[in-house]
């Protein structure tokens, strides 16, 4: 109960927070760490027109959500991609394999809430190898 006391509010305009570039795909964290006690990592997840994003991949031990904020990213669930207009909603289980792009001329957005958190650690390690595949 202690750690929720000392725990401040997180008040943040669309596009705010801690910002990360991985070229044509861009991450801003609004809550991860000890803003929340790890319990989840909250980002937006940004697309530049017909973009990849991070590629197929699957979490052990982390539920995500998405909530699409613009644009209509294709959100791939298992083997199935699904285009997602803004208003979308999105619950991938831990352990199922998923990705996002944009196949749109659009710029797209997404909501992402993963859980439990501490994703944000993992990003400065992702931008060097979106880095190192740009070069």
């Amino acid at each position: 109960m202690s750690d929720i006391i000392q725990r401040k509010p997180v008040i943040l305009g669309l596009g705010q927070g801690r910002g990360y570039d991985c070229g044509a795909m861009s991450a801003v964290f609004k809550v991860d760490r000890s803003e929340v006690g790890d319990r989840y990592s909250v980002s937006e997840w940004w697309l530049e027109p017909h973009s990849k994003g991070p590629g197929a991949h699957s979490h052990a031990e982390n539920d995500e959500l998405f909530f699409v904020i613009q644009g209509q990213p294709s959100i791939l669930i298992g083997e199935t991609w699904y285009d997602s207009p803004a208003g979308s909603f999105v619950m991938v289980p831990a352990g199922v394999t998923h990705d996002f792009e944009n196949h749109t001329a659009a710029r797209a957005g997404l909501l992402n809430v993963f859980i439990p958190g501490d994703f944000e650690s993992k990003m400065p390690a992702i931008v060097d190898w979106f880095r190192n595949q740009t070069s």
